[in-house]
């Protein structure tokens, strides 16, 4: 009796992490063990590991490009935007009524329940553009990381000044390589493993990051930057690198896209909605706490000079073991992350060729690959041949713009207003029947129009960024 209650707290443990991973936009894609038995904190678990994960790295330049007020005063405001989103969201999770009415399992479900088909197609093609676009900052970001190892070893080796410089391509061909491999796990419920594996990579390095920056204050014995952040030659420029760092925060907060589907593993009893708000209080209160630790330890311990990545950047040399241990752990995750991201594409794209094309045995047909040593492989050609394109498309991308701070930019302004605050305010709209020009309406319109203009300038100083790096 009791192995199999320590057998059903493993299963319970696994099905949490993953989850917390597993972006399913279908109702079909369904990964819960025991059904609709979630809870408060499983929820707040869901959040927590879903959310920090490698936009955390470019935390502390974000606050340095801010300085010392608009920092950490940025990062509470985004935590604020982040509950309302989440408040108006966990209302949307059953129709037309929060409590009584029909679940919609993912959130494009509640979409097209709420707005209508247009909205809904609308509402898909920024989240598959958005997951596109973070396989291809994962691709930046794990090579970063392994060509950081060998700098690491390098400077070990001969001292921090010397020239140790190596290319990014060979690494992003090498975990091009790899993925190519990865994609041809069939789906979701043959990766449990690899969710597992990346959320305990996600919290390893993130917690190092943090231990670093404040041994690194300690060990200066002072708070290093400024109330208004790393100087720049002119306004100009000092604009573009704040909005830039702007959309780098966005980035690292809002989890509207998973929102719903956490919702849908809780209880029925008390209300969905109204567990899901404490947990994303609760959730949002742990990761601002982490994220203003990361920032503002970041920034104290090496002020203007602080890195775009915290441990890709070299702020940090010593101990080399250390550093060389964490951006594995970043390389770890980003193998399981690019494939959590990349899944539902798969899955999408080769369920419309199914449908389209029925009778095709390129499309539909099966091959036992056998391998020794490990049970046979099934392959398709349709599969075979669309994930290998989609992994060399964001490889090539990646190597023609191989900016990690710019690139994670660009996608936190993309998905920011769109996904994280104008569907959920339209939701809400919808929901709650509010009327045009009340009270409630004119606050939540105002809230939407200023995000908007947070998206704008961010978009604005991301691409200026990207354009800049390209051609320096």
């Amino acid at each position: 009796m009791v192995d199999m209650m320590m057998m059903g707290t493993h299963q319970e443990l696994v099905r949490l992490l993953f989850l917390s991973f597993s972006f399913s936009f279908e109702s079909k894609l369904k990964f819960i063990v025991c059904g609709n038995l979630g809870t408060l904190w499983s929820s707040v678990a869901h959040i927590i590991t879903a959310v920090i994960g490698s936009g955390v790295l470019s935390l502390a330049w974000s606050t340095s490009q801010l300085g010392w007020i608009a920092g950490p005063v940025s990062l509470l405001c985004f935590a604020i935007v982040t509950y309302i989103s989440a408040f108006l969201l966990s209302d949307c999770y059953r129709s037309p009524h929060p409590v009584t009415g029909t679940r919609n399992y993912s959130y494009i479900n509640a979409v097209r329940v709420n707005l209508g088909r247009k909205q809904k197609w609308m509402c898909g093609l920024l989240q598959y553009l958005s997951l596109f676009g973070t396989a291809v900052a994962y691709v930046i970001t794990t090579a970063t990381s392994l060509r950081a190892i060998q700098k690491s070893n390098c400077y070990h080796r001969e001292g921090h000044k010397a020239a140790c410089t190596y290319e990014d391509s060979f690494y992003m061909l090498l975990f091009g390589a790899v993925q190519i491999l990865m994609s041809q796990i069939p789906d979701f419920h043959n990766m449990a493993w690899l969710s597992l594996l990346a959320a305990i990579m996600s919290f390893t390095y993130s917690f190092i990051g943090l231990g670093l920056g404040f041994a690194t204050v300690i060990e200066n014995g002072k708070i290093k930057g400024g109330i208004s952040g790393v100087p720049a030659a002119n306004i100009a420029d000092k604009l573009f690198l704040v909005f830039e760092a702007l959309s780098d925060i966005a980035f690292a907060y809002p989890y509207s896209l998973i929102l719903l589907e956490i919702q849908d593993t809780l209880k029925s009893h008390p209300p969905e909605n109204k567990i899901m708000k404490k947990a994303s209080m609760v959730a949002i209160f742990v990761t601002t706490f982490f994220y203003l630790c990361c920032g503002c330890f970041g920034y104290a311990a090496f002020g203007n000079s602080t890195p775009g990545n915290l441990l890709t950047g070299f702020g940090f040399y010593e101990p080399f073991w250390l550093i060389d241990f964490a951006n594995a752990c970043i390389a770890l995750h980003l193998v399981g992350g690019y494939q959590i991201y990349s899944q539902p594409v798969f899955a999408f794209a080769e369920g419309w060729f199914c449908r389209k094309f029925p009778n095709s045995s390129f499309v539909n047909k099966f091959y036992s690959l056998k391998i020794p040593l490990l049970p046979p492989l099934q392959i398709n050609m349709l599969r075979l041949c669309f994930r290998t394109t989609y992994v060399a498309s964001t490889t090539g991308i990646a190597m023609v713009f191989p900016y990690f701070n710019q690139v994670l930019g660009v996608l936190g302004a993309l998905n920011f207003w769109p996904l994280a605050i104008y569907f959920p305010v339209e939701m809400y709209f919808v929901q709650k029947k509010v009327g045009p020009w009340t009270k409630k309406w004119i606050v939540l319109r105002t809230f939407s129009f200023v995000c908007l203009l947070v998206t704008i300038v961010g978009l604005i100083g991301s691409i200026q960024g990207l354009i800049t790096a390209k051609i320096g």
